[in-house]
């Protein structure tokens, strides 16, 4: 087996490579003759690399939960699995994330660098995503700072070591694929500072929180259904200048609650009922919402 120089190792070990994808997966073996497959589990007692769902290959283990496999006629693209072994006779078989290309492309990275990208909410946060036949979750966040990055969640028992990111380039992004997690699924990012002080963050571009006090981000994948088509088709025809127009400005957080369960907020679901009816009564035609997203304090409306 050939192995990688210690230097190498120890930076992955250490959480302290901004390019994982460059030792983990599948990477091309020494001379051509077919590619070598390295994983990581630092628990891990040993693991097998499953060539298409069918061939177990036993991995060596080459240092401190770091196992690889030389397979000779392979060649890319390669699709495999990974089991891991530990003690007391579990193992997890998953996919795995250094197999698979960026999520986002060399334009992305440009919008982004340029402030121009006006979709960004399709490619940074967690995008429940099928790639190569796997479906899974792309994960990408912006920390230019960062030494190192991690997606840790309840699917990795909140463990910064199993999946460090990729660093994409300059732009100060941070990228990984991982299979299995579906929406639903809570997460936080890791992040070493400069300094090497480890912080664990919320997604900025969450699409979905836990309720407080709790404060993991959650995978989430839009089912709604608009149907809206006939308001659409109208809109462009009415003059709205010359329309009367009476704003009812709303703090969702604190306009109702449910006080037989505990006080809970309301549901969006269950307040556009209400919210609708209320104004409609009242003769208010439109509806101004305040800060929606995760603030700290509720009384202060977002504005905190």
């Amino acid at each position: 087996m050939t192995l990688l120089d210690t230097s190498t190792i120890d930076r992955l070990l250490a959480g302290d490579h901004d390019d994982p994808h460059s030792i983990l997966g599948a990477q091309p073996a020494p001379g051509g003759r077919g590619l070598v497959v390295r994983a990581y589990h630092p628990d891990a007692t040993a693991a097998e690399c499953l060539i298409d769902r069918r061939e177990a290959v036993p991995m060596e283990r080459e240092k401190d939960g770091l196992f690889s496999c030389e397979l000779p006629k392979a060649k890319f693209p390669l699709r495999y699995r990974l089991r891991f072994h530990f003690e007391g006779g579990q193992t997890w078989e998953r996919g795995d994330p250094y197999r698979f290309e960026p999520t986002l492309g060399d334009v992305d990275l440009h919008l982004f660098n340029e402030g121009t990208h006006r979709r960004l909410w399709e490619k940074l946060g967690a995008n429940p995503a099928t790639v190569d036949g796997e479906t899974g979750t792309a994960f990408a966040v912006w920390a230019p700072n960062a030494r190192r990055v991690s997606v840790v969640g309840d699917w990795c028992r909140w463990d910064g070591r199993l999946f460090p990111m990729r660093r994409l380039g300059s732009s100060g992004v941070w990228e990984l694929f991982v299979p299995g997690v579906e929406p639903g699924a809570l997460y936080k990012y890791e992040i070493f500072t400069r300094e090497g002080v480890p912080r664990i963050k919320t997604d900025p571009f969450a699409t979905a929180m836990e309720m407080p006090p709790e404060t993991a981000s959650v995978v989430y994948r839009s089912e709604h259904q608009w149907g809206d088509d006939q308001w659409m088709t109208q809109r462009p025809k009415r003059d709205h200048p010359r329309e009367p127009m009476l704003i009812y400005e709303v703090h969702l957080g604190s306009w109702a609650r449910v006080p037989e369960e505990g006080d809970r907020f309301l549901t969006y679901r269950e307040a556009a009922e209400r919210l609708v009816a209320h104004c409609t009564r009242l003769g208010f035609t439109h509806i101004e919402l305040l800060p929606i997203s995760e603030h700290p304090f509720y009384g202060s409306w977002g504005y905190q």
